[in-house]
Order: structure tokens, then sequence, then C-alpha cells
């Protein structure tokens, strides 16, 4: 159609051109030369002016279209942005649904379910009292606790293949508290505390705080078999004057006492994030396990700073998980169980480490947004004292799996122990086994800020304990 027009002008304006010579020529007596030359002269005038007056229109026109598509490009940016949140809400109310109706689904299933748990427990009772028939020193062992001590005379050579607890921003367990530093770091940070009352203490921890002195290690979780670096836990540890290091389990629990584990853990989740931000520039998959105290989610200053803070950093939340113990899951109040909310709203899950037996419903633990659980791997390879238990170990990281929750195998401490939880489908496994918890460098938690530039693989491995493929 354009074409069609452009023709037509074009025609026109070679008509006007020759009639205006053929009036020059024939009407005012002009020669034919002169006559010529102006009807030319005419015809390039109107040439350049017809091509003037669409390029001017065409501009115009493509600007109003870029106005237009600029307009539309950011609609579709705020819809896409709007599209993506409630994706992000349905999900969630779907896997929360399926979680709650996935035992109604099958009844069938949950009866043979139930039906083998009977036959199993069956099983094991036969196998206890047969055991307990043999007489006093087998039945020592059955009834010996999942974390018994060592004695005194092999827990100095035992020492340095020792698996470290799981968490160390929570106390200990009475009955082990295995130190995740060498002999010789655990007695110094012992003798440390020697003749200080627990007010020298709590204000020895105190000035450690202020002075910036509470220090970050990590220490890798790896897949099973391939031992590849899928995680990391970040771990506390207390540098004192004289350059002692004490380890989280000796002053958490003086920390606790006198209220200063808010400010502890505000600190070391300012550092967690720099380091998921920095591990997150050089690999999307690796992610960060970050300790909290139950006493931080019912301190309401220190808590607002923290969801603050979370907030503004919702990119990180598929890769940084919040760690609690079981025995502090397990005396969570209505306060506790706000605060979870609260952290689940902005994205981020949860962890359940310290784990002393398997009484435990996963599915509730799903519910309230748990994606991880960690378990000591003498506790599940522990055949004798898991009898009683409601959940058998051979059984567990399925049962896990179906409620979204991923088995983590922790205190690994040799070989021997990988190959038998390989037989219980156990994918993930922490220990001194592939490596100890290494401190994080300072220009690590320096440089981390966004836009600064992509680690290297040396300093991720330096900062972090192992290389990636470890």
């Amino acid at each position: 159609m354009r074409r069609i027009s452009a023709i037509f002008i074009a025609a026109c304006m070679v008509l006007i051109a020759g009639s205006v010579g053929a009036v020059l020529y024939l009407g005012l007596r002009m020669d034919a030369t002169t006559s010529a030359i102006v009807a030319i002269a005419a015809l390039t005038a109107m040439a350049l002016y017809n091509t003037i007056s669409n390029r001017l229109r065409d501009r115009d026109d493509l600007g109003d279209q870029i106005a237009d598509l600029s307009r539309g490009t950011a609609d579709l940016a705020r819809q896409v942005a709007e599209l993506g949140r409630r994706m992000t809400g349905v999900e969630a109310r779907v896997e929360s649904t399926l979680s709650r109706s996935r035992g109604a689904d099958d009844p069938m299933a949950v009866e043979i379910g139930e039906l083998g748990g009977l036959v199993r427990q069956i099983a094991d009772t036969v196998a206890a009292h047969e055991a307990a028939l043999q007489g006093e020193s087998v039945m020592r062992p059955v009834l010996m606790p999942a974390y018994s001590p060592p004695a005194p005379a092999m827990r100095a050579p035992a020492m340095a293949s020792t698996a470290m607890p799981a968490s160390e921003y929570q106390p200990a367990p009475s009955q082990d508290a295995p130190l995740a530093l060498s002999e010789s770091d655990a007695v110094s940070g012992t003798r440390r505390f020697a003749g200080l009352t627990r007010e020298g203490i709590g204000e020895l921890i105190g000035k450690a705080a202020d002075a910036n002195r509470i220090d970050l290690y990590l220490q890798p979780i790896v897949t099973l078999p391939q031992r590849k670096v899928r995680y990391y836990e970040a771990l506390s540890r207390l540098r004192t004057e004289e350059s002692d290091i004490i380890p989280a389990g000796d002053f958490i629990e003086f920390a606790e006492a006198v209220g200063l584990m808010p400010k502890i853990d505000n600190l070391l989740l300012f550092r967690c994030v720099q380091v998921t931000r920095r591990l997150q520039l050089k690999s999307r998959d690796v992610g960060l396990f970050c300790n909290i105290s139950a006493s931080t989610l019912t301190d309401p200053g220190h808590f607002r700073q923290i969801l603050d803070f979370m907030d503004a950093n919702r990119a990180l939340s598929n890769a940084l998980m919040f760690e609690f113990t079981q025995e502090a899951y397990r005396s969570f109040g209505p306060m506790e169980n706000e605060g979870l909310s609260a952290l689940a709203e902005r994205g981020f899950r949860f962890s359940m480490d310290h784990v002393t037996d398997l009484r435990m419903e996963p599915k509730e633990l799903a519910d309230r947004w748990f994606r991880f659980l960690k378990v000591p791997a003498k506790l599940l390879l522990n055949k004798a004292a898991n009898a009683q238990s409601d959940i058998h170990p051979e059984d567990l990281a399925d049962l896990l799996a179906r409620s979204g929750i991923d088995l983590i195998a922790e205190r690994i401490e040799n070989e021997n122990m990988v190959v038998d939880l390989l037989e219980y489908d156990v994918r993930f496994g922490q220990g001194f086994l592939f490596s100890a918890p290494r401190p994080v460098r300072a220009e690590a938690l320096g440089g981390a800020a966004e836009g600064g530039k992509a680690p290297s693989a040396e300093d991720v491995s330096e900062f972090a304990g192992v290389g990636a493929g470890a």
C-alpha cells in the first residue's frame, strides 16, 4: 500500500513539474531550456520536501512506538514479579496441603506401614530379650546411651578423630560434648576459664564480643558417595586476648546465662550472609547452615534487627538455612514459633541438629519449614540403642524424603561409617573424615559486599576449609 502511495505521489510531482514548464513555455513565452530547468527545479524541491516530511513523520511514529514498548516492558516486568510472588505462595500452600493430606490419600499404605512398624518392633524386642538372656556382659552394651562419654584413658588419643558437634551456637549436650578443635586447643580453652566465676566468664565473653573476637569457622557437608561439597556449616570460636581459641561448647552455656547470645547471633549472622554471598558468586549450588539460639527468637530488639536484615537479603533464602538443636526445638513456645514463622515468610528454611533420639514426626517438622535433619552417624548405626525408637534408622532417610526433608549424617569419623551409611540411603555427610572446621579469612568477610569481585577457587577453598571436589 505504501508503495502504491509513493508511486502516486511521484507521478503527481512529475505532472506538476511538467505543468509548470508548459505554462512557462506556452503561456509566458519563455524558451524551452529555461522552462525545462524551472520544471526540473520544481520537481527536485517537491521531492526533497516529500522525503524530509516522511522522515520526520517516521521519526515521530518510531518515538511513540518506543515509548509504548517501554511502558509495556515495565508493565510486563511488574506482572512477572507479581506472578513470581504468587507462585511462591501457591507452592508453599500446595506443599503444606500435600504434606497434611499425604497420610489420608492412601489408607492402605498407612495400614501396611503401621503393620510393618509393629513387626519391626516385635523383632527388635525379641532380639533385645535374646541378648539380655546371654548375661550381664551383653546387657550393658544394649542399655548403653547413644552418647555415653568414652573412658578417660581413651579420650586423649581419640580426640583427633572425634567428630565435631554439628551446631556450636547452642549448649552442648550434657551426656557428651566432643570438641571441634584439637585437644591442645580444647585444653587451652578450659584452662582459660579455670578459677573464674560465672560472672567473670560472662564478662570475658562480653569483652570478646565487643572486641569482635567471636570468629567464624566453616566445616563442609559433602554428598555421599561422591564427597562433593554441597553445604557448609558456620561454627563459632571465641578468641581470647592471649589468642587462645575456645570452642563454642565451652562458652555458649555461659553466654546464654548472661543474655549475650542474641548479640553474638546477630554478629555471626551478618558474617554468614557475607560468606553466603561470596559462595554464591562461585556456585549457586553451595549453601550455608547458620546456627541460632532459641533465646534470640524471643529477644525483641535483636530479632527485629535480624528480620530487617533478612528482609533485605531474601535473595539468599535458597542458600542460607537456620539451624536449631533438637532440645531447643522441643522447648519452643508461642514466641519461638512466631519467630520461625517470621523467618519462613521471608523464604528461609530450617535445620535440626544435636539429635539425641529418633522420637519425632517428620510431617510436623515439614509443617514448621524444617528441610534438613542432622543425625550423628553413631546414633544411626547403633541398632541396639534404636530398638525402641519410633523410626527405624534404615527407614529414616526415605521417611524424611517423603516430607521434603534431607537427612545429613554428622560426626563421621572413619570410612567404615560411610560404607554403612550408604546402605541407609544417606545422601549427605559431615565430619572430621572429610575436613575439620577452618577459620574464615578476614578479607573474605571484608570483601563480600555486593558488586565485589568473584572469588577464585583458591580463595574459597582457603576460607571454607576444603575444595569444591573434596
